[in-house]
């Protein structure tokens, strides 16, 4: 959706989930002057007018892709000013990344007042740009600004996630030149303008392998199709570690088999490694695994808040620094828990689901922002689970 800021001309993105995120992204390129025409989870926008460099700190603090805006509106106008970010508390994720590569493309950066102010005079210049970690924010920033820049870009150390292929491919629709998304080094060759395009986003695979998780921890059959199974891999991997085999059915659907649970150790990574997006939902799952388990989160610093909801169910978890040790029990018991970001509270409903007795998970303004009718999806695979006004 940010991407559409370089476009001058209308785009149409498919597959755009129903979320509050995607909700309030749109609201921050309305701010813009892009005017917008929603056809269920078909958009079109319309980027030709921009009104203003500045995004609303109301919206902004509520949503930390929203900063995203940054490369694109600099491309397209020569400055932009965007609030420092918000979104889940679960870590620092500084934008320092993001500043340094829009500084090294010729860019006037400051930050003042929780304000990050970027100007640059022309259009901005290719460089070449070292990550020191492979940021996918920093690396999608970056790139999306390097689509109008003057000359060649090189991102190194870049983030090599399916979203930033997503990203590079829906960018060259438009126009852009860009090669090797999905390694450590991307290049862009920079152009003028970019027109129309037509895409369709990639399935969410964190939310495919939620459902894997669930199919895992309730000793259920669960098909689940409209995912690529490529972008699950690790998640696979670590299902079969524990017991519950992964079986492909074809290529856009996987089918999960039960077996007996055991423990695991798992360490989060850049992709292809782990994904951080899982973490809480196989926390959830090595619970109830046999024997004993470490998970050590190397991403972000507070994304082990889950832990004491998980303990409250029965949970036999203890934390020591960045890594949970886990002893698996015999099963959870239903308990009211508090969500603490978004992937806790998929945890906390997958915990749910296997405990014995009923759980009462609270905070699902966290689980609106990345799942779709995720009480309706389960409710059609037999699930007793419903929202409840408070």
């Amino acid at each position: 959706m940010a991407g559409t800021l370089l476009c001058e001309q209308q785009c149409r993105l498919h597959n755009i989930p129903t979320l509050v995120d995607v909700k309030t992204m749109g609201q921050v390129l309305s701010s813009f002057g892009v005017k917008i025409k929603k056809n269920g989870s078909t958009w079109e926008f319309d980027s030709r007018h921009l009104v203003t460099t500045k995004a609303p700190y109301e919206l902004v603090s509520q949503l930390r892709a929203s900063f995203f805006v940054i490369g694109p509106i600099l491309a397209r106008l020569g400055q932009a000013q965007i609030p420092l970010p918000g979104g889940c508390a679960i870590g620092s994720r500084p934008v320092d990344l993001h500043v340094r590569g829009l500084q090294a493309m010729g860019a006037h950066v400051t930050i003042e007042h929780g304000l990050v102010n970027a100007t640059v005079k022309g259009r901005l210049k290719g460089a070449k740009v070292f990550l020191d970690y492979p940021s996918v924010g920093a690396t999608e920033t970056i790139m999306m600004a390097a689509t109008l820049a003057e000359g060649e870009t090189i991102i190194e150390n870049a983030a090599k996630e399916p979203e930033i292929v997503d990203l590079a491919n829906f960018c060259n629709s438009m126009g852009a030149k860009i090669t090797g998304a999905g390694t450590d080094c991307i290049v862009i060759q920079g152009v003028r303008k970019l027109h129309s395009a037509e895409h369709t986003i990639i399935p969410d695979r964190i939310e495919a392998g939620t459902f894997l998780v669930a199919g895992a921890i309730t000793q259920s059959e669960i098909v689940v199709t409209n995912l690529n199974p490529e972008h699950l891999g690790a998640v696979m991997a670590k299902l079969k570690e524990i017991g519950c085999l992964v079986q492909q059915e074809d290529k856009h659907t996987l089918r999960t088999i039960p077996g007996t649970l055991r423990g695991t150790d798992i360490e989060t990574l850049p992709y292809p490694g782990f994904p951080t997006d899982m973490q809480a939902q196989f926390m959830a799952l090595l619970t109830i695994s046999e024997g004993n388990s470490v998970v050590t989160e190397t991403v972000f610093e507070n994304r082990l808040r889950h832990v004491a909801e998980l303990k409250r169910m029965g949970a036999n978890i203890k934390v020591k620094g960045n890594s949970a040790l886990i002893s698996g029990v015999p099963r959870l018991s239903g308990a009211p828990v508090m969500a603490t970001d978004l992937r806790a509270s998929a945890a906390l409903v997958l915990a749910g689901l296997a405990a014995e007795g009923t759980t009462i998970v609270q905070g699902l303004q966290h689980l609106d922002r990345g799942y779709e009718n995720l009480e309706l999806k389960f409710q059609q695979l037999g699930a007793q689970i419903r929202r409840v006004p408070l």
